[in-house]
């Protein structure tokens, strides 16, 4: 039996990432980088959240809002298998899928009012800017952390352990912004890098990539000794 089910967002998510190239491809690899989830007024009482704040952990439903248009299709080519290996689409994280929900477990920092708004402050969210929160739930350690799971296709994280060098232009420009948006840009970036958004299939050492985080532009490039920052523009 086919039925449509009408889901209304309880919020938005406002992250450092406006565009999707640089997001960390997996939740709570970039842990220094910080969010807050706006709950809409009709979902943002005190009541609504009460008692989570005993949860270290939650979790948070949302819709894959920049592609949902984009339809889906049965098998998917993950960018960390090099892009040219199919999976089924079930076997797979992609954002194309017949419903584009996504789920994602955060720190949760903390819960405040701010005039007649509930605000809930995370870390470690790999979410665009303004992607709408269906749901959220608290995260359950004895039930929800599986140590005996597998799943050969992604065993282990995969970040560089590579050094970061700046160039000196983008190391001035780095300390005064850091100032200017107090944020430790430092980190930030390298937590960002060290994802390596990079597609598995471009290793071109000399290509020169960007991303923006906090509306500002990142250019970068990877070698096999380290990750050069050349440039950081506001």
């Amino acid at each position: 039996m086919n039925e449509t089910i009408s889901m209304q967002p309880i919020g938005v998510i406002h992250s450092a990432f406006s565009e999707k190239f640089g997001i960390p491809r997996q939740p709570g690899l970039a842990g220094s980088l910080s969010a807050t989830i706006e709950l809409y007024p009709e979902f943002g009482s005190p009541e609504a959240v009460r008692g989570l704040e005993e949860a270290s952990h939650i979790w948070l439903i949302f819709l894959f809002s920049a592609t949902a248009d984009q339809g889906w299709k049965p098998t998917v080519r993950p960018p960390r298998l090099g892009g040219n290996k199919r999976l089924g689409v079930f076997a797979s994280r992609s954002p194309f899928r017949p419903n584009p929900i996504g789920l994602s477990p955060v720190e949760l920092i903390g819960i405040r009012r701010q005039g007649s708004k509930v605000l809930l402050d995370v870390r470690g969210a790999d979410l665009l800017d303004g992607t709408p929160i269906l749901d959220i739930k608290p995260y359950l350690p004895y039930s929800d952390a599986l140590p005996e799971a597998q799943f050969t296709l992604a065993e282990k994280i995969e970040t560089l352990d590579l050094p970061i060098n700046w160039q000196p232009a983008a190391r001035d420009a780095l300390v005064k912004l850091s100032q200017q948006l107090k944020q430790p840009l430092e980190q930030q970036i390298a937590d960002v890098l060290r994802c390596d958004p990079r597609p598995a299939y471009q290793r071109d050492p000399e290509r020169i990539y960007g991303i923006a985080l906090h509306g500002l532009n990142i250019r970068f490039r990877i070698t096999e000794q380290a990750i050069e920052v050349l440039e950081l523009n506001a």
